[in-house]
């Protein structure tokens, strides 16, 4: 859970799966939506079930994004997901806790669900509900992408990798949804695979403002931003410092460090940065 990066990989390129697994990726996302053309998806939901059968101690989390509920093909996909061993199931055009209680009603495994949140204007208005699913979430995110392409934008990013004003909106009202859900706040993804120096920027910014993991769309981008979700060492002595302070005088609201005052949001920032690389350390 909680994972720093997320992989997509098209359902119908079976040889790219176990290289994805590979990649240094906290999840993979085996995709049967975007990816993988109409004449292709029965093919690619063979190739993934293939796959889950030989991964029954994979160190990655595996995830398989589903067609919309709407769709001919969500109910097949769904058959995939019951038989397999997965960590969540990728729910695309999500609008709402109403998407995900349909989804839960359609599965007969007990799988966590991550809803692609923000992928479409009218989803936007659902973002708040997320908080009533909490317990069958295994995150929140958001498409940049079909989100822009909804609205009617020639692109997602300006020419220097910000995102356009409309889609920020999108971007910020999904990381509230996922904190007022209690669950991890998932970046999208960066698009432009030959910069990284734009996708170290974007990875960054998503770490100080909270976001805990972030989607890749080819390995290269992997360790740029699992180095940007990870908690530096200076960060981590920190935290661990706080910790110990407070743990030394547990009644207080306030304490000093190096001359400042550290008060209890601080000690609650520093404990979730000491459990974020446990959860690191441990994988």
């Amino acid at each position: 859970m909680h994972p720093r990066s997320l992989l997509f990989v098209p359902g119908d390129r079976p040889e790219r799966m176990g290289k994805a697994a590979a990649s240094g990726a906290d999840a993979v996302i085996l995709d049967l939506e975007d990816s993988v053309a109409a004449g292709r998806k029965a093919f690619a939901r063979q190739a993934i079930r293939e796959f889950l059968a030989n991964q029954a101690a994979a160190e990655v989390d595996l995830i398989v994004r589903i067609n919309p509920l709407d769709s001919i093909d969500c109910r097949p996909d769904l058959d995939l997901v019951n038989d397999g061993q997965l960590a969540a199931v990728m729910l695309p055009k999500s609008a709402g806790s109403a998407s995900v209680i349909e989804l839960l009603h359609m599965l007969r495994a007990d799988v966590p669900v991550l809803p692609i949140a923000a992928e479409t204007p009218e989803s936007i208005f659902s973002l708040g509900s997320y908080a009533t699913v909490a317990n069958h979430l295994y995150g929140i995110t958001w498409g940049a992408e079909d989100l822009a392409a909804s609205v009617g934008a020639a692109t997602s990013r300006t020419s220097d990798g910000r995102l356009l004003s409309p889609l920020e909106t999108a971007r910020n009202l999904t990381l509230f949804a996922a904190r007022a859900a209690g669950t991890a706040a998932i970046e999208t993804v960066y698009a432009n695979v030959h910069d990284l120096e734009g996708l170290a920027i974007a990875a960054s910014r998503a770490a100080r403002e909270g976001f805990t993991g972030m989607m890749a769309i080819h390995p290269s981008q992997v360790h740029t931003i699992n180095a940007a979700l990870s908690p530096t060492d200076v960060q981590l002595v920190e935290a661990e410092d706080i910790v110990r302070l407070f743990a030394k005088d547990p009644g207080a609201g306030v304490v000093m460090r190096n001359g400042k005052m550290v008060d209890r949001p601080h000690l609650k920032h520093a404990q979730t940065v000491v459990a974020r690389a446990g959860r690191i350390r441990s994988r």
